[in-house]
């Protein structure tokens, strides 16, 4: 046994978690690869050829590496926990009306739970994957920080992330930025690996076509909201659209409408099937609901401390207050927000410091 303990490690087979298992053995750990395979792309339907972390080209990249450098490395399938959470929540939710973000519901509800049963069972104490963040401690609380590199920084895909997984949690490319990764890659001999693409689609809709998708899990969804109404925010009908699920807020192109100027989907009504239709101003809130919330700095979010919240993946974030209310938190942003999505996340930050974060319920203009 290594003197720093033995470390599971997430491998996909890309350049990320390559590196994170090569520095976690260089660093004295004991390594254990693992891959998790948690989608075949043959049931997706789609046109697209079998890329990503679940391909098989991917998994024998990751189980050369570990053979390379002498650890043992495991596939694991999760493929049912997978898609009984993931996949049927992404459906429900498009169903429901709202916007789902199902790589940030993987990361919190399955790929660390697979980890932390599979860490538990192979004796590794602690778990190591390529995500670009970083893991503080402050009054005995682990929370996630921002990586270095402000490009790649995946703070806001992680503030599920539960304190008894925290503690147990190491990020080692936080602290480098991605070209540092790829020179780490290339001085480690591992040359086209340095240059390997990343893929930014979810895992389960290789194509991009959420839609294609969609109707392949539900056959009969495309009947069910065929004939829908395309309204004005006056609530005039001033169209016909293809069913609120193929709809998301904030979407302006690929309506099937011309005004003859730039619209967008400001509202989404499942029970009436429509889609309301306005200008870039009526996307903007000055606040929403936040619902399902984890608090990961604090024991208990800061109520009425100015935070910074983001409310998409690329977003810079806004200014912010927060206040608790029937089970929900209500953020009042100090400037108009645009296209907040019901079903994806907000995250609130203290500086680089992740508070938590928690699913948009709805957007809000407050008085």
């Amino acid at each position: 046994m290594s003197k720093k303990g033995r470390v599971l490690v997430a491998m996909s087979g890309g350049i990320d978690s390559t590196v994170t298992a090569m520095m976690m053995h260089e660093q004295g750990y004991e390594v254990v690869g693992i891959t998790m395979k948690t989608w075949d792309y043959a049931n997706s339907g789609g046109s697209k050829k079998e890329t990503g972390c679940c391909s098989l080209d991917s998994i024998n990249d990751a189980r050369s590496v570990a053979v390379d450098m002498g650890f043992a490395h495991f596939i694991v399938d999760i493929r049912d926990e997978f898609g009984d959470y993931v996949i049927d929540n992404f459906v429900d939710e498009y169903i429901a009306g709202r916007t789902p973000n199902p790589c940030i519901l993987c990361n919190t509800h399955i790929k660390w739970e697979a980890m932390v049963r599979r860490a538990n069972a192979l004796d590794c104490e602690f778990m190591a994957t390529g995500h670009y963040a970083k893991v503080a401690e402050e009054n005995g609380r682990k929370f996630i920080q921002k990586a270095v590199d402000s490009n790649k920084d995946q703070s806001y895909v992680l503030w599920g992330l539960s304190q008894a997984a925290l503690q147990r949690t190491i990020f080692p490319l936080g602290p480098l930025t991605k070209p540092e990764v790829r020179q780490m890659a290339k001085d480690y001999g591992y040359d086209d690996l340095s240059k390997k693409s990343e893929s930014y689609e979810i895992c389960f809709v290789p194509d991009d076509d959420y839609r294609g998708f969609l109707k392949r899990r539900v056959p009969d969804l495309e009947a069910r909201v065929a004939g829908g109404k395309f309204k004005d925010t006056d609530g005039n009908v001033i169209g016909e659209h293809i069913g609120y699920p193929f709809y998301t807020i904030g979407q302006r192109k690929g309506l099937g409408i011309a005004f003859g100027r730039p619209v967008y989907v400001t509202d989404i009504q499942p029970d009436e099937n429509v889609v309301v239709l306005g200008d870039v101003a009526d996307l903007m809130r000055n606040g929403m609901q936040v619902g399902k919330v984890n608090s990961m700095k604090y024991a208990d979010l800061p109520i009425q401390k100015e935070v910074v919240t983001k409310v998409r993946y690329r977003d810079v974030g806004a200014l912010s207050t927060l206040e608790k209310t029937a089970g929900v938190v209500d953020v009042h942003f100090l400037a108009n927000v645009k296209g907040i999505a019901p079903g994806q996340s907000a995250v609130f930050y203290e500086g680089d410091d992740v508070l938590g974060g928690g699913i948009i319920q709805s957007g809000l203009n407050y008085n």
